[in-house]
């Protein structure tokens, strides 16, 4: 058994003259990827393996996440503006001794992953973190495997 988490970015902030890839995470974002990443600890959600999109907000979630955990980040390109099959190649590139990843991504992409899981229809809010059950040894074997829902946290409800 396997287990899939996918994080969006905290809300990030756009300032004058600043590209998509370079926006930075504003206040609130710190306080969320804070907050996300203590409760998700102290409900023994177990991670192995960070993979980020390199994009700032999504690599500064994820590094915040890591003060918690402190496990490997790999920055993955394909995250950045990802469509579902690119979440796809990431798992498929994954080792098997790991048994449990989270991925931090990005909108509209990372929801449109999700839904295609899960019979739960949902939009996820910025620093939000849906967990799935992959019923397989072999992350190879991901498009086949029985995916579940296990959990989903929205910050402003923890």
């Amino acid at each position: 058994m396997k287990t899939l988490i996918l994080v969006r970015h905290a809300k990030s902030d756009w300032p004058e003259d600043t590209e998509d890839f370079d926006r930075p995470l504003a206040e609130k974002g710190w306080e969320d990827a804070v907050k996300m990443s203590r409760f998700m600890k102290e409900n023994n959600i177990e991670i192995q393996k960070f993979v980020s999109s390199p994009a700032v907000r999504a690599l500064n979630t994820c590094k915040i996440f890591n003060q918690i955990f402190n496990i490997e980040i790999i920055q993955e390109q394909k995250l950045y503006n990802p469509s579902e099959h690119n979440f796809e190649s990431v798992i498929y590139g994954l080792d098997d001794h790991v048994d449990s990843v989270a991925m931090f991504s990005h909108n509209n992409g990372i929801s449109n992953f999700a839904n295609m899981m899960s019979d739960d229809i949902f939009m996820f809010p910025t620093c939000g973190v849906a967990g799935f059950q992959v019923d397989t040894d072999s992350w190879s074997d991901f498009e086949k495997a029985k995916k579940k829902l296990i959990f989903f946290y929205d910050p402003k409800k923890i």
